[in-house]
């Protein structure tokens, strides 16, 4: 089939241009065998080329959906959509290289302009590159996946879409945000569903005469308030611990585990029964504040000062022409 293309195409382009001298002198005898020696077959070769581009899209569909599908279902969506398009364009590519390899199409120059044309591009774009470049390595590592609740790129939020150049993210007060993945990749990512537990601490500063044993009973008891909802086990649990002395109060700290599904309402909830369990047994939550005092004095204590009397300007003036006048001869 190669060597029927190479005669076929060394041939139609010497018989195209005899075709067009003998047009351009009025001789239109060799149109017959013109179209049925090169440019018949011509066309059929092509024809059967985009036949064969045209099942190689078709195989190529088929692949990426019978692929990605499992993917999608077991692993995780994005990858396998990444997957899917991913053998989606290199089955046609390669269909398609090889379909012109085999018409005589001169692969190489070719090749080497798709170089060149990248190389330009790859300068010109290079901060969506990066994106790119970016996206395929959170793909292949994931370090979080879609419905994660992340901190990423100055913003924080639950992923909607990993996509190859964005990621998409709906803030908690629905607002959607599209990061770039290379800003995301370049900094630090905190995934905060990734673990199904998570560690409330509320801090406490109370009066410095308020009793420990008693504070620490009462801050107990707030914890056990949450039971229902505590995550038992080993480094689990609740706990309270006196953690230093502040300026203004002695500071505890009351932790509690829970799955991390319940987190925002049981750290309310602990929040306020510390409050009301401090209250219940007179326990104040002192502020800061400032004591400002007045000293008053005695006008009499105070040292006397002679005033000081400015001359007027007049005078000294007056002052001075005269001195000036008496030294004249």
């Amino acid at each position: 089939m190669t060597e029927q293309a190479d005669l076929i195409d060394g041939g139609i382009a010497a018989a195209t241009e005899i075709a067009i001298l003998q047009i351009g002198e009025g001789d239109f005898t060799g149109l017959t065998d013109y179209a049925t020696q090169h440019l018949g077959p011509a066309v059929m070769y092509a024809g059967l080329g985009l036949a064969v581009v045209f099942g190689g899209y078709l195989i190529a569909h088929y692949l990426s959906k019978v692929i990605s599908r499992p993917i999608c279902r077991r692993v995780d969506e994005t990858l396998g959509k990444f997957v899917g398009k991913l053998i989606f364009y290199c089955v046609l590519g390669s269909v398609t290289a090889a379909v012109l390899s085999k018409l005589g199409a001169p692969l190489g120059g070719l090749a080497a302009m798709l170089a060149a044309t990248g190389f330009a591009i790859g300068l010109a774009f290079q901060g969506t590159l990066s994106n790119f470049a970016a996206g395929v390595l959170m793909l292949v590592f994931r370090p979080f996946k879609v419905g994660d609740l992340i901190t990423a790129g100055g913003v924080t939020g639950k992923v909607n879409e990993i996509d190859l150049f964005n990621t998409t993210i709906d803030t908690a007060d629905n607002r959607r945000i599209i990061v770039p993945n290379g800003a995301i990749s370049a900094g630090t990512i905190e995934n905060v569903s990734f673990h199904p537990h998570r560690r409330i601490e509320v801090v406490v500063g109370v009066d410095y005469s308020a009793d420990l044993p008693e504070t620490r009973l009462a801050l107990e008891k707030a914890a056990a308030a949450l039971e229902s909802k505590t995550i038992a086990g080993e480094g689990r649990g609740i706990a309270v611990i006196l953690s230093g002395l502040g300026d203004n109060a002695v500071e505890w700290k009351v932790r509690v585990w829970v799955a991390a599904a319940d987190y925002w309402s049981a750290q309310e909830c602990l929040i306020g029964e510390v409050k009301q369990q401090l209250d219940s047994v007179g326990i104040s939550i002192p502020f800061p504040q400032m004591d400002v005092h007045f000293n008053q004095i005695d006008p009499g204590e105070l040292p006397r000062r002679r005033p000081r009397v400015r001359p007027l300007r007049r005078e000294n003036d007056d002052l001075f022409s005269g001195s000036a006048s008496s030294r004249r001869p």
